[in-house]
Parts: C-alpha cells; sequence; structure tokens
C-alpha cells in the first residue's frame, strides 16, 4: 500500500472529487491493514482520516470507512524492531493526540467509534493472524503514547461536544474513566478543568444509571491520583456543589439498589473532602442543611418531606452512611455560618441520643455492635459540636447526662465492649472507650469557659466523682490498654483544674482526697517520663492541678506541706527537666505565700546533700549560661559598660537604652494620668500623691540621664581640645627643629666661606675643650695631645694613627719602578722588613 499516492488521491484538487475512487481506496486499505497499523505509517493514516473528517458534512459515505480504520487504530501497533517503540515514540504520541482531536466531527458513529478504539487500548483484541517479519507492540507501549500526547486533556476539551448526546457521552465518560487511572493523566485531566466540567453535570437525565457511576469514579480517581488541592477548588464552585446535592438526594430518597446505596456514599465522601479542605458554598446552595437533616432524622422527629418516608436499613452502606454524616457535622461545624444551622437542626439533642447507657442487643434501632460504634462516633462529634452550642448544650441538660454515663462507665454491670473501629481503640472487653470519649467531651466543654457550665459541673457533684474515676484509672494503669489510662487521667486532671481555678469553695470540695491523689501520682518513677506513653504529659496536667486545685486553699496547703509534698516538688525541681523547671518554680513561688512553707525549704536536701538555695542559684547560673550572659573573671556582669567598637554618641545613646525600662514605666504612668484627666477622674490623695511620686522619680531619672549625656560630651570636647593642643605643639616642635637645621646649616657655609668666621670656631671650640678638661693632674701618668696641630677645621677630631714611611732603600726612591724593586726584593735577602715602631696620638 502506497500511503504517499492515497493521500495524493484525496489532497490532489484533479482527483479531489472522485469519492467513489476514494471509498474503494479506504475499503482497500482497511483490509490492508487489518491486522494492525505499522508504527512508521501511523501519521499518514491520522492525516488521511483527517481529511476524511472534513468530507463528512457533505459526504455521509466516509462514515462507514472511516469508522473501520479508527477500529484499527485500536489494535496493536506493528514494529519491524526492537528499536521502533523508542524510535517512533514522538510521532506515535502525536498522532494519538489527534485521533482524539476527531471527536469534533459531528458524527455520533465516529465519535463513539474514537472512545471505543482508546478504551481498547487498556484489553486490545487479539488478531488471528500476524504478518511476517512484524511484532505487535507491547500492552503498555499505546497506554504510554497517549499519557505522553495529552489524549487525556483532548478528550477532556471533547466533553463540550457531547454533552446534549447521552451515548457519546457515556462512551467518552467510560474513556476517561479508564485514562484517569494514572497521575500524569489525571494531571492533564485536571489542567483542563475535568473535574468541574464532569461534577456540573452529575444530575443530567440518564435512565440507565451509568452517567453518575461513571462520573463519580472519574472525580474519585482525580482526588486520588491527581493533584488533590487543585481538583477541589475546582469542585468548589456553586455549580458542582448543586450537582453533588441534587444526585445525593435523588440516590437517598429514590436509590433502592445496592449499587445505588454505595454510590450515594461514595458522593457523600466526596461533598465531605470539598467542605474540609476549602470554603465551599456549601450553606448557600443549601446543602449543608440538608446533610444536618439527613445525620439526624432518626433522633429528631421532622416533617420535611425528604425524610417523611426515609428510613435506613441495618445493612452496611447505611450504616456506613449514618457514620459519614456524623463526620460532615464535624467538618461544617468548622465554619461559623453553619453554627445557625446546627443549632435548627437541633444537633446536640440528636447526638445526646446515644449517650446512654447500651442495653441488651436488639433493644436499640442497630444491633449492639453498630450501636456501640455509633455512640463512640456521637460522643466525638460532641465533643466539636457542643462547645459551639452552650445554649443547646445546658437545654440539653450536658453534664447530668454525661456524669450519669460516666457512672455507667465505671460500674460492673458485666457489659463487655467489642472495640471496634477507630473511636472503639483499648474498649474491648471493658468500657474504657465511652469513657475516654465522655471525658474528652467534658474537658472540650470546660475548655469554653463559660462559668454556667463549669458552676452545673460542681452543682451536680463532679468533682467528687471525677476524683473517684482518677483513682479507678490509676488502678488499672498497668493494663495493655495503659495509654488509654493515661490520657483519660489527664482529661480528668485538667476538668477538675479549669472548674476549681479561681474559686475558693470548690477548691475546699477538692478537699484532702484530692491532694492525696495528687500525691500518689506525684510519686511516679522519673524514668516512665521518657517512656513516651504519655507520663510526662500526665505530670504536667498533675502540677496543674496542683496550681489550680491547692494553691491559695491555705487548709489543703497545710494539708500538702504536712503530707511532705514540698519534698516532692524540689525532688522535680533537682531533676533539672527543662521542660519543667518554669512550671515547679510557679508552684514554689505561690506556696511561699503560706508561711509554713519557708522551714519545709530549708528543711529540704537533695540526693548531695545539696539545700534549696545552692539548688536555686545552680539553676540561675545555667539560666544564665543559656542566655548567654557574660561574667568577668569574679563571676561580675559587665552590662552596659566596656563595651568595644562604641562612638561617644553612641555611648549618649546607650545611656537611654540602659535606662529604658524606667521611661517605659514612667511612660505607662503618664498615660494613665493623662486617661484619668480625659475621663475627669480625680484619684483619691494617696493616689494621687503616688502618681506624684512616680513622675517625680520619672523626671529624676530623666535629669540624671540628661546630665550624664552632658557630662559624657564635655569630656570628650575636652579631650578632643587636649588632643588638638598635643597636635599643635608638635607641629611647632617640628618646624623649631627645622630652624636649628636651618642655622645650623648657615654657620657651616660661614666657616666654610669667612676665615674670621671660622677663626672665632675654632676659639670658641678650645675654649669649650679647655674647660672640659680637668684642673687637677695626676702624677707619673703621660698625657697625650687630643689635638691636631694646625688644623684648620673645627669639625670634631676622631683618633689619628701616625705611620713612619717605608724607607727609600727598600723602595729605590720616590720614583723608582714598583714591580722592579718587588723583582729584586728575593735577591737582596728576602722578605721585607719589619718598621720599627708605631706611635699613636689622640
Amino acid at each position: 500500500m502506497d500511503l504517499d499516492r492515497v493521500l495524493k488521491l484525496f489532497e490532489d484538487p484533479f482527483s479531489g472529487n472522485l469519492t467513489e475512487r476514494q471509498l474503494r481506496v479506504l475499503k482497500k486499505l482497511t483490509k490492508h491493514y487489518c491486522s494492525g497499523i505499522l508504527l512508521k505509517e501511523l501519521p499518514q493514516i491520522v492525516k488521511l482520516l483527517d481529511i476524511c473528517a472534513t468530507k463528512i458534512e457533505d459526504h455521509k459515505d466516509f462514515i462507514e470507512p472511516m469508522c473501520d480504520i479508527i477500529k484499527i487504530c485500536g489494535l496493536p501497533f506493528l514494529k519491524e524492531k526492537m528499536s521502533d517503540e523508542a524510535t517512533y515514540g514522538n510521532i506515535v504520541a502525536e498522532s494519538l493526540s489527534q485521533l482524539g482531536c476527531l471527536m469534533r466531527v459531528p458524527s455520533s458513529q465516529v465519535r463513539i467509534q474514537i472512545c471505543n478504539s482508546v478504551a481498547n487500548f487498556y484489553s486490545p483484541e487479539s488478531t488471528k493472524k500476524q504478518p511476517e517479519g512484524f511484532q505487535p507492540t507491547s500492552v503498555m507501549y499505546k497506554i504510554q503514547m497517549a499519557e505522553v500526547g495529552g489524549l487525556a486533556e483532548t478528550l477532556v476539551l471533547s466533553l463540550t461536544v457531547v454533552e446534549n448526546h447521552l451515548q457519546e457521552k457515556l462512551a467518552l465518560l467510560k474513556v476517561l474513566q479508564l485514562l484517569s487511572s494514572t497521575p500524569e493523566n489525571c494531571k492533564r485531566m485536571a489542567r483542563a478543568q475535568a473535574a468541574c466540567r464532569i461534577c456540573s453535570r452529575l444530575s443530567d437525565p440518564d435512565p440507565s444509571g451509568q452517567l453518575l457511576f461513571r462520573s463519580s469514579e472519574i472525580l474519585w480517581n482525580l482526588l486520588e491520583n491527581g493533584p488533590k488541592e487543585e481538583i477541589i477548588n475546582q469542585l468548589s464552585n456553586i455549580e458542582c456543589i448543586y450537582g453533588l446535592k441534587d444526585s445525593f438526594i435523588r440516590l437517598l430518597t429514590k436509590g433502592y439498589r445496592h449499587h445505588d446505596r454505595q454510590l450515594r456514599n461514595d458522593l457523600l465522601v466526596i461533598a465531605t473532602l470539598i467542605a474540609e479542605n476549602s470554603r465551599p458554598p456549601m450553606v448557600e446552595s443549601g446543602f449543608a442543611k440538608q446533610l444536618i437533616l439527613f445525620a439526624t432524622f432518626t433522633e429528631v422527629k421532622s416533617n420535611n418531606p425528604l425524610v417523611k418516608s426515609l428510613k435506613l436499613l441495618h445493612n452496611h452502606e447505611d450504616f456506613e452512611m449514618k457514620k459519614l454524616l456524623f463526620n460532615v457535622l464535624v467538618v461544617l461545624s468548622k465554619d461559623l455560618s453553619t453554627v445557625q444551622l446546627l443549632c435548627d437542626g437541633k444537633v446536640v439533642l440528636a447526638l445526646f441520643n446515644y449517650v446512654k447507657a447500651n442495653e441488651k442487643p436488639g433493644v436499640h434501632d442497630w444491633p449492639a455492635a453498630r450501636f456501640e460504634e455509633l455512640q463512640l462516633h456521637a460522643i466525638a462529634t460532641l465533643s466539636t459540636v457542643a462547645p459551639l452550642l452552650v445554649e443547646d448544650y445546658m437545654t440539653c441538660q450536658g453534664n447530668t447526662r454525661i456524669l450519669l454515663f460516666l457512672e455507667w462507665c465505671s460500674s460492673q454491670d458485666g457489659f463487655s465492649g467489642q472495640g471496634n473501629s477507630f473511636h472503639g481503640t483499648g474498649g474491648r472487653g471493658n468500657k474504657h472507650a465511652q469513657m475516654r470519649y465522655s471525658l474528652r467531651l467534658l474537658r472540650s466543654m470546660v475548655s469554653v469557659g463559660d462559668e454556667a457550665v463549669n458552676q452545673d459541673l460542681c452543682d451536680q457533684g463532679a468533682i467528687s466523682q471525677l476524683l473517684g474515676l482518677l483513682k479507678h484509672t490509676m488502678a488499672r494503669a498497668d493494663g495493655s490498654d495503659g495509654t488509654v489510662q493515661l490520657e483519660m487521667q489527664c482529661d480528668i486532671l485538667f476538668i477538675l483544674s479549669s472548674v476549681c481555678e479561681s474559686d475558693l469553695h470548690k477548691k475546699e470540695l477538692f478537699g484532702t482526697e484530692g491532694v492525696d491523689v495528687l500525691l500518689q501520682l506525684l510519686k511516679m518513677d522519673p524514668s516512665m517520663l521518657h517512656s513516651g506513653l504519655g507520663h510526662n504529659k500526665l505530670l504536667f496536667c498533675t502540677l496543674d492541678c496542683i496550681w489550680s486545685c491547692i494553691v491559695g486553699c491555705f487548709p489543703l496547703e497545710d494539708y500538702f506541706l504536712e503530707q511532705k509534698g514540698m519534698f516532692i516538688i524540689l525532688d522535680l525541681l533537682a531533676l533539672n527537666l527543662k521542660s519543667l523547671t518554669n512550671l515547679v518554680l510557679g508552684i514554689l513561688v505561690e506556696f511561699c505565700d503560706n508561711p509554713k512553707t519557708i522551714s519545709h525549704i530549708t528543711t529540704w536536701r537533695g540526693k548531695n546533700n545539696e539545700s534549696a538555695p545552692k539548688l536555686l542559684v545552680l539553676l540561675w547560673k545555667q539560666e544564665e549560661e543559656e542566655l548567654g550572659v557574660k561574667r568577668d573573671h569574679y563571676g561580675r556582669i559587665i552590662g552596659f559598660e566596656n563595651l568595644p567598637g562604641l562612638s561617644v554618641l553612641d555611648y549618649v545613646t546607650l545611656s537611654i537604652i540602659s535606662r529604658y525600662l524606667d521611661f517605659k514605666v514612667g511612660e505607662v504612668w503618664s498615660e494613665i494620668r493623662a486617661e484619668l484627666n480625659v475621663e475627669n477622674i480625680r484619684p483619691v490623695t494617696s493616689d494621687h500623691e503616688a502618681l506624684d511620686v512616680i513622675e517625680k522619680h520619672t523626671e529624676n531619672v530623666s535629669k540624671d540621664v540628661a546630665a550624664h549625656q552632658t557630662e559624657m560630651i564635655e569630656n570628650h570636647q575636652q579631650m578632643e581640645l587636649q588632643e588638638e593642643q598635643q597636635k599643635y605643639a608638635e607641629i611647632k616642635e617640628n618646624h623649631k627643629q627645622s630652624e636649628i637645621v636651618l642655622k645650623s646649616w648657615d654657620n657651616f657655609l660661614a666657616r666654610t666661606s669667612n676665615y674670621e668666621a671660622l677663626k672665632r670656631a675654632k676659639r670658641l671650640q678650645e675654649k669649650s675643650i679647655e674647660s672640659s678638661r680637668p684642673k687637677a693632674r695626676p702624677q707619673n701618668v703621660t698625657m697625650h695631645s687630643t689635638q691636631i696641630p694646625r688644623l684648620n677645621t673645627t669639625v670634631a677630631c676622631g683618633p689619628v694613627v701616625t705611620v713612619e714611611s717605608t724607607p727609600s732603600k727598600f723602595t729605590g726612591g720616590a720614583l723608582a719602578d714598583t714591580d722592579l724593586a718587588l723583582k729584586r726584593v728575593p735577591i737582596r735577602g728576602g722578605a721585607l722588613q719589619k718598621t720599627r715602631s708605631v706611635k699613636m696620638f689622640y
């Protein structure tokens, strides 16, 4: 088959209208490539299809042969050599992308065949006989080339042309479902806004149900394999929310088949992900209100027609949906705009329906194991929702219900939990899971800081009951669920701290029983603090409880001291744990208000017989070392003195920095006085005098700083003046030396050019020399003259050596030939004769 001639037949203007001949050639081509298309010939085949696409509108006869060729494209391609797959990779990828562009052809048959051929990439049909000398490409080759060529993106863009053609759209969605199985395709589909395009049309009419099923599968794949954040942003518009809402409600109210319930739950999960990771218009679309209605309709009766005839069955899908709806309540509560909807939907009342004792199987609407799982999930949901709806919580008598439930949790009625699900951790064979989440709910409520809630807890006897639970958990903390026990202990201590804080009466209710429990917790093995099980958190909560429940109540403080509690506190301080030091020191300071504390502190001794003052000094030094405080060799702090690299003006600024705190305090008090004047408030006499004293002190500090600055500036100016005068004196001295040198030179010139001046200088020199000699002369001492007679110079004379000339008999006279004289030396008897004497005159 000569494809060049075939293309020329279709492209040549003289043969372009030979329709019948072109059709015969297409049929022949289809028969020729019935076993597959060669990789190197694929671009020409696709180009031929593109030409045929332009002819379909005028000649419908091209549809069938075009579909036949497209069908062949779904078969494995053929290669001559093993390297053909890599060699022709780029052109194959581009050709497959062009194949996807043929979805623009206005023919349902062609579009469906394109989708079927692409779908055949994933389950290729096996040909009966392979041509000799050729091998089919691997199964993954076409999938990879389609991925490289961006076929998925091209097909997503084709959704627009098939929106109103159900069969074509279903075929295209089937292909997109297959393509969305890889991250790269999902990335390309996200670039083409696939999530938004698909989700916004979820509620389109479809009797077969395939549209919703395949669309939800594609959305799942996009969220799982694609850029999740980008996909969620695409799904967060009002059209997508409406599509999800309508589809979910239709499946919930009218779906009856098993896969309808599964698909309903899938859509609910997608809606939850959208609500959790962005700010979608859940309230504006009405979806949030309807989800709240579906989450509570079985517990709170409603006249809404959506739930009037709705009933949940005891199958797995409805059970999963109930848990998903509880989870949706938690997600919606993060948006404060839904608080009123939660209140109107009576969510707190509905969830409290599960905060009750687990009775025998069959009494509740759900089987015992499932009811227990829903119960734990409901209490966990209350921990998030109830703090936002405090009034509803109090209306439902929430504290009373929880305390009664906790009483059942600590009873011995033979109930054994199943320990199913995430929330049931550590609760198999006991009621620990129920107790754990109930305490977590109480902790969430007291964290709000609402006085009515805390007072109601106290009135219900919560302090005594919680202390009993604390002792109960401490007795069982060594079991396999020790981590759960530690968590419950921490929650109980936190609740007690929140309830008793700043209320003396509640501290008295805490009583000596509570002190004994805290002392027992304080005596834990220090090695357990690093076990990773939560003992360090328990110790923190215990210390916090001491601060909130004991400190400030003198009877409890005295009892704590009597039970050697201060010794235990100091032992903890001696452990020198950085994370504990601040809290322990704070408790120590608070206890010092009690006069009995000092004796306990001074009596304490550590392991090495160290006293409390020595321990405190050691902690102080360690703190300074961590802060980088510098000391000299005597241990003194340098502070703002002797700082290197500062000028005088810098020291002027530093004087302000060193008194910054004094200035700041004065400024605060000045603002207080100004505010009082503005509000026409006159302080009492004592306060007025105190303000005057503070103002006077600030003024004095300012004057001292100003005087110090003035003194430094004046000293600096004086030093600069002295340096200037010293510089001038140095310059003057340099000039004086220059003058002396010049005068000496003038005198020297005078002596050399004026004989009378030389004589005067000579006389002056001799007189000076004579005056310097001693008057008395020692006897028997030979004196030598140090002057050279008839010397016409005034410069100082050095040592003079006089050497008598060599006699002429040796040299032959002044005009003798020196070389000849030297030659006669050996003949005359050898070496030169030694001179007789050398005299030196000084």
